[in-house]
């Protein structure tokens, strides 16, 4: 019984990654890559750096004392992005980001997904990377 258990949350985890228009982070989240990255810097500097990510992009709302950033994306596809940046102590930043693409159909075939990826990827390559403890 447990193989069929494991075998339909395999089934849920590659549609929630494939087979949908809408990614984010997470703390905790099942998809090891989605997990909510902690970077060891000032929450202005890692704030101004997300800003920079979207430099093509609209801008529709910047909050640096909420710490959240809202974006029309505009890339291969058109994407709403939510981009959240909270200190949690001294030198200990953490972003998070929710991607909704504006596509015809109802899914986007991991796009979501592999944006927050690249998102990340940016981010990691300027700031030191921090366990979350």
């Amino acid at each position: 019984m447990s193989n069929g258990r494991k075998g339909l949350g395999d089934l849920k985890a590659f549609i929630s990654k494939y087979l949908s228009k809408h990614s984010e982070t997470d703390e905790q989240h099942k998809d090891e890559q989605l997990v909510t990255h902690y970077y060891k810097a000032k929450r202005d500097d890692v704030f101004q750096a997300v800003e920079e990510l979207f430099s093509s992009s609209t801008i529709a709302g910047s909050s640096r004392e909420r710490g959240e950033i809202t974006v029309r994306y505009k890339g291969k596809r058109k994407a709403f992005v939510v981009a959240t940046v909270i200190m949690v102590r001294p030198f200990r930043t953490a972003v998070d980001f929710s991607v909704t693409t504006d596509s015809g159909g109802p899914v986007d075939f991991g796009y979501s997904r592999n944006l927050i990826l690249n998102f990340y990827d940016q981010l990691d390559q300027k700031f030191t990377v921090i366990d979350p403890d």
